[in-house]
């Protein structure tokens, strides 16, 4: 038998949840599907828990840096096996209370892995589900390293579950992932190193910030390798040995987890998408720019399933859920405006940005102007004894827009939001160098960066 439904919503995390939730408010029979626990990603396996360690590390972190200032830290560490369990306080919870609100809100709630048999029917274990419409919302999963050895890797998602640390740990990649775990594992007491096959690691952030951020990190004790490709891993009965390339010469590094954070894909390649025709590429299902199928009107697609010019993070695959549950409520008529979309680096300090980047706004012809300073010598970094903190903010010449901003230092991803406020609002560098902020704060730190 097959039950209908006027939308199948596939995954349940923020992109899922914002179209279940605004569609069944509407009236609508809906139905959400998920192989895995229902929360999603950023609930469960990212930005959530991943915090709570950070939030950790920093206060390890800033007591250290204190000592000889009026602290004293001589027996500070972290106990991982009791991190963990405050960590499951925040996790554990969720897919219980997410599925109670889904069924208390009416929708069918569904548990396996869905695949397409035709354009907008799906098969869950022994269900068939027929939909007027049908939401990819999936997420994104590991992508596949093609080195040998790969089945003994470590995922971002199985770190966050360790009951312990290893002494030695190596991350393939030199991303988001691998700097913010490198920084948390560090200052629990864990040797790292870290491969990047790249010239220079972070490259979506400004190269000036990142190469004072990585100077950071190898003065943290972590072995930083750039320009260095791994190839390949081996397992003994005592460690793990990784293989790697580095300018035509073999290396190899031993170590006792290897952890991938070498990259995430969208996690769309077993839905048999193919099958019922709706078109995808390596970022995600194709879609126009009200997020519907370039192949299939009744299919749609948000967060990091779809192959947006959205990145990767979870504000934004809640914006995209509302745009794709607009449209279905009252047709195409809103389009994502991805202008001003802060990312964030957690490492200890954070590494912000928002806005174009110089290059960016030099490949567009822009004339501005650059501000910019390293800032260890500000009282906002010098009262916490940060010595690794500075600046850049680009301001269109004739306008006073502001293009971008990029901040390295004690809440920079809080300050970061000022500038994001201001960019996705049109306020000018002039107008906000006038706010009267509170004093002492970071946020007071803008209109000294304009």
């Amino acid at each position: 038998m097959t039950r209908k439904f006027d939308v199948i919503v596939v995954g349940t995390g923020s992109a899922a949840s914002a179209v279940a939730s605004r569609s069944r408010k509407a009236g609508w029979q809906v139905a959400i599907v998920d192989s895995r626990p229902y929360g999603g990603t950023c609930s469960l396996r990212g930005c959530d828990p991943k915090k709570v360690l950070v939030g950790a590390a920093e206060s390890v972190d800033w007591i250290r840096r204190m000592k000889g200032n009026g602290i004293q830290a001589s027996k500070l560490r972290i106990d991982w096996p009791e991190l963990m369990r405050f960590k499951r306080s925040f996790t554990e919870p969720v897919p219980k209370r997410r599925e109670d609100e889904i069924r208390k809100a009416g929708i069918a709630a569904f548990h396996g892995r869905a695949r397409f048999t035709g354009p907008t029917t799906l098969r869950v274990g022994k269900e068939t589900l027929l939909g007027r419409y049908v939401v990819i919302a999936t997420g994104l999963a590991p992508a596949d390293l093609e080195i040998f050895g790969a089945e003994h890797l470590t995922t971002s998602d199985q770190f966050l579950e360790l009951e312990e640390l290893p002494r030695r740990i190596l991350f393939i990649g030199g991303g988001y992932i691998a700097f913010e775990f490198a920084h948390v594992a560090a200052r629990a007491g864990s040797q790292i190193t870290v491969l990047h096959r790249g010239p220079r690691p972070l490259a979506l952030f400004d190269p000036d910030l990142v190469d004072r951020l990585v100077e950071r990190t190898r003065e943290l004790g972590v072995d930083v390798h750039l320009g260095t490709e791994a190839t390949g891993i081996e397992k003994n009965s005592a460690q793990l040995t990784v293989q790697a390339v580095a300018s035509g010469k073999v290396s190899v590094f031993q170590t006792d987890m290897v952890v991938h954070t070498a990259g995430r894909v969208p996690e769309i390649k077993d839905l048999n998408l193919d099958v019922a025709g709706i078109e995808w590429e390596k970022r995600g299902v194709r879609v126009n720019e009200f997020l519907q199928s370039v192949s299939i009107p009744a299919v749609y697609a948000a967060g990091d399933a779809a192959a947006t010019g959205g990145p990767p993070l979870a504000p934004v695959a809640s914006y995209e859920g509302s745009i794709v549950a607009a449209s279905l409520l009252k047709g195409n008529h809103q389009k994502p405006n991805y202008n001003g979309v802060p990312s964030v680096v957690f490492t200890i300090p954070p590494l912000a940005a928002v806005g174009l980047s110089e290059r960016g706004a030099s490949e567009q012809n822009l004339r501005f102007r650059v501000e910019k300073e390293m800032t260890s010598s500000w009282y906002s970094s010098r009262r916490v004894a940060e010595t690794c903190s500075g600046y850049k903010v680009l301001v269109e010449e004739g306008t006073d827009r502001i293009l971008g901003a990029h901040i390295l230092g004690s809440e920079a991803d809080e300050v970061i939001n000022l500038f994001t406020l201001a960019i996705r609002s049109g306020i000018r560098a002039t107008d906000l160098k006038h706010v009267l902020f509170a004093y002492p704060t970071n946020g007071s730190n803008v209109t000294r960066m304009l």
